[in-house]
């Protein structure tokens, strides 16, 4: 990896050689030449070389676009370091899970301009043992075997819950996603959550609701920062906000 050291030496970078490597995740192949490494590992390369150059400015296009988990992990790291330093970062995505993963202002810009997405995250009051109870019971006799309607172009098309693997809320509009298929919903996010808790759907992020039975693993990438894969046919990943993490973690046992 002459590559690596050459740029540590011609920017004069504080971080030695093997620090860099270390911050990657390269030391293990750190006698390979960079035409043997995997798509990922290259990426890799590329964080370290610019992180070595520091700039004024960060700026990153689809950091984790067809990487793999290591190398998605990498990069997180990476940007809490930056933001410890006090670092500007710009990342620019299409992937909006990335986005509401790697930051906490996310801009989305559509044909209006650019605007916020909106992430505060509501506050969990801890709840009474009774209240539970009482919740629990209300659920159970509120549950209602509903399609969920969708319109594409002039036709509404009927879903049963279990079929549906998340929803996205984009630009106030609710998208319903199935097998890798996307569809929008005439209801708002909160009709859908109030709508779909009785089949086990859980409102993950501000902007997200999960089917809880298509969850196949919890990723932890920081200490704040978490996402959800599911066991539909991309393997979609959806973001996981912090004060959700903590209720799921109750509702799973895992306190």
């Amino acid at each position: 990896m002459d590559h690596i050291k050459f740029y540590t030496m011609l920017y004069q970078s504080v971080l030695t050689h093997d620090e860099i490597l270390n911050m990657v995740q390269l030391a293990s192949v750190k006698n390979k030449k960079i035409s043997h490494l995997s798509f990922s590992e290259k990426r890799r390369v590329h964080f370290a070389r610019v992180c070595i150059q520091d700039p004024t400015v960060f700026i990153f296009e689809e950091p984790d676009l067809n990487v793999d988990m290591e190398t998605k992990r990498v990069f997180l790291n990476i940007l809490e370091e930056l933001k410890n330093k006090k670092k500007a970062v710009l990342v620019l995505t299409n992937n909006m899970e990335s986005a509401i993963t790697m930051s906490n202002d996310v801009f989305r810009l559509g044909d209006s301009g650019l605007h916020k997405v909106e992430m505060d995250e509501e506050v969990i009051a801890p709840v009474e043992e009774s209240e539970r109870v009482e919740e629990l019971e209300e659920t159970s006799y509120s549950v209602k075997f509903n399609k969920v309607p969708t319109k594409v172009n002039d036709k509404i098309i009927l879903f049963d819950p279990p079929e549906i693997d998340y929803i996205e809320s984009n630009d106030g509009q609710s998208i319903v996603f199935i097998k890798g298929e996307s569809f929008p919903s005439i209801f708002t996010l909160n009709e859908l959550e109030e709508r779909l808790k009785p089949f086990g759907f859980f409102r993950c992020h501000r902007s997200y609701i999960v089917n809880l039975q298509k969850v196949r693993e919890v990723i932890t990438w920081t200490r704040n920062s978490y996402s959800l894969v599911l066991d539909d046919k991309p393997k979609s990943t959806i973001p996981l906000s912090k004060a959700k993490m903590a209720l799921l973690n109750e509702m799973l046992g895992l306190k």
